[in-house]
């Protein structure tokens, strides 16, 4: 369920009530006195942001020198809650200049009552949205001396702006040259083993776009995932010839994704927000394209020397590259000199980093790259210590490549003009984490 919130508090870091409200009886008007009490004077406001006293819960959260309180007497969605709050705080950073503290709130008591009584409703929150509120909340806070006034341009049609379901997207919108530009992007997390098998894996990717549409456009996006095409298949009544399908976990949407429409057809469709935006966030464990395979030998020869030989292998397209490789080598902090050869890039050591830092700056497809590298060693008197080798780790950037496998079928866009788009698509694959041990 919702918060159901039963109050707010805005408290300072002594526990001065700056400004409350009440939603609900459920809950006397002294519970502050046990926040504070019990909480605060206790010094364990650092140690869980969630406490139940006296038959309520609390949920609080620190920002600046503000404490920002809820109550509620019911089980309530926490994670609802401090979402409730952050999106709270960034509205009233937008009527305050970008500012919020305690001056802040004592400036703008009015303000923020009058706020306070749009974004919630009985203890239910609402609209948050700072673009439609500033519609018919002109009202303007007490700005700090540091910030700048945004400009803010008018809005045809308001109250379809408050009242209608596209709260995200203005009217009246209008564009000399429609575009839309879709990127995804990817971190491939990796943890291998010195023998080349795979100890750990996953990818985790986001859909981002910049819509510059006129009018109010609805937008029906396709992917290679298994859900959607086997919907598809159902419908059609024969195979898919889409190729390689992709399981995806853990996806989460904008709010402008129609959930309803997804869940029956299996089909992401929306209203764009205007300009750029996060559509869509996805994890992959299963069937992961490593864009490298990297191949170490370390061998200590004695107490002062070592022999490192690493050979980096692209496995993406030949008519692919990456760029910006990076790759760190760890050796001893007892390194004293090193003697480098490498086949591409540039080589050195970096002493304050204890490694060796490998750097490519474009790694084409289907090729191999080796280092070779003498290290000498300090001899010390003290016992010698195993030396704990941790993992290479590497850095990398290759356009056009996607690790999941994820590929954009169509991007489709209706408007009732019908006025003709231009779509651009963009893959980019990044290193998370991306470890070989040695």
């Amino acid at each position: 369920m919702p918060v159901a919130a039963s109050a707010i508090y805005f408290l300072n870091l002594r526990g001065d009530v700056l400004i409350n409200r009440l939603y609900r009886d459920d809950v006397g008007g002294n519970m502050v006195d046990a926040f504070r009490m019990h909480i605060m004077q206790t010094k364990e406001l650092g140690t869980c942001p969630v406490r139940q006293i006296g038959g309520c819960s609390f949920f609080y959260m620190r920002i600046s020198n503000v404490y920002i309180v809820i109550v509620v007497s019911s089980n309530a969605n926490v994670a609802c809650a401090f979402k409730f709050v952050v999106e709270a705080v960034a509205l009233l950073k937008s009527y305050f200049g970008g500012a919020f503290d305690e001056d802040a709130i004592r400036n703008n008591f009015v303000l923020i009552y009058e706020l306070l009584d749009e974004i919630m409703d009985f203890g239910y929150p609402q609209n948050l949205s700072p673009e439609i509120l500033k519609l018919y909340i002109t009202q303007e806070g007490v700005r700090s001396p540091f910030s700048s006034k945004p400009t803010d341009k008018p809005v045809p049609n308001a109250t379809l702006q408050v009242t209608g379901a596209v709260g995200w997207r203005r009217e009246g919108l209008v564009y000399k040259k429609n575009e839309v530009f879709l990127d995804i992007v990817e971190s491939v997390n990796l943890l291998m083993s010195s023998k080349g098998s795979v100890l750990r894996c996953d990818v985790t990717g986001k859909i981002l776009m910049k819509c510059f549409l006129s009018g109010m456009p609805d937008l029906k996006l396709g992917l290679n995932d298994k859900i959607g095409l086997e919907k598809e298949s159902e419908i059609k009544s024969r195979p898919t010839k889409s190729g390689k399908t992709i399981e995806l976990d853990d996806v989460t949407f904008h709010q402008c994704v129609n959930l309803t429409r997804f869940n029956s057809e299996k089909t992401v469709s929306f209203v764009p927000p205007d300009g750029e935006f996060e559509l869509m966030k996805y994890r992959i464990t299963e069937g992961v394209n490593l864009p490298f395979r990297v191949l170490p030998t370390i061998k200590e020869l004695g107490r002062t020397r070592m022999e490192v030989n690493v050979k980096v292998k692209s496995v993406f397209g030949a008519k692919m590259f990456a760029l910006g490789v990076v790759i760190k080598i760890p050796v001893p902090k007892q390194t004293a000199k090193t003697s480098l050869q490498v086949t591409s890039g540039r080589a050195k050591y970096n002493a304050s980093m204890d490694c060796l830092m490998w750097k490519i700056r474009k790694f084409p497809g289907q090729t191999e790259s080796t280092l070779s590298a003498e290290v000498e060693l300090i001899s010390t008197i003290a016992e010698k210590k195993s030396w704990t080798r941790p993992p290479i780790q590497m850095e990398f950037q290759v356009p056009m490549f996607t690790a999941s496998g994820l590929r954009v079928r169509f991007l489709k866009v209706w408007e009732k003009s019908g006025y003709n788009t231009v779509e651009w698509v963009r893959y980019i694959t990044k290193a998370g984490s991306y470890e070989i041990r040695c």
